[in-house]
């Protein structure tokens, strides 16, 4: 993945829906799949978000953030709906006694060393989604905290903290 910021070089020349969508794709693909570490969910979850992104484009206000930080709060927000809709399902599914066993792919973490994966799957979910947003997507401090609805400093925290366990666990490797 990589990192593409889309800047309003005037107040004439604002971007279009079409260019902003782009130009953000893979970063909002990569975010989901990241979160859920599922192929087809996050597919999904990415068109729901374009979709709803598309439906709000008139709404959106660059003084506010970048297009791309606004796309992500959108799937962030796209996301924990997901998730919480799937635990509903979960707990219908367990009262009538038809759990489905799930299997969580690999896919998430593709291109990571062995390693770094085993890593990535320790930390909490929370240390997870600072580490794509900060690290992975390049997001400054104060753009994930407006997105996770925390403060700079615990992004900072939560950041240093998992990085710390990702550190820990590549010394633990090295030695054993």
């Amino acid at each position: 993945m990589h990192a593409v910021s889309i800047e309003v070089p005037s107040r004439t020349a604002a971007p279009t829906f079409a260019s902003v969508a782009e130009a953000c794709l893979d970063d909002v693909y990569g975010y989901l799949l990241y979160l859920t570490r599922n192929n087809a969910v996050a597919e999904d979850l990415t068109g729901e978000t374009f979709e709803a992104a598309f439906r709000r484009w008139r709404r959106f206000d660059p003084r506010r953030g970048t297009p791309r930080a606004w796309l992500l709060a959108i799937a962030r927000t796209t996301a924990l709906d997901w998730f919480r809709a799937d635990g509903r399902r979960r707990r219908r599914e367990e009262r009538v006694g038809a759990t489905e066993a799930r299997v969580a792919t690999q896919e998430a973490f593709e291109g990571f060393s062995p390693v770094l994966e085993a890593g990535l799957r320790e930390l909490s979910a929370g240390e997870r989604e600072v580490v794509a947003l900060r690290v992975v997507l390049e997001l400054d401090g104060e753009e994930t905290a407006r997105l996770l609805g925390i403060s700079p400093t615990a992004v900072s925290t939560r950041l240093h903290r998992a990085l710390a366990k990702l550190e820990e666990r590549m010394r633990h490797d090295d030695v054993a």
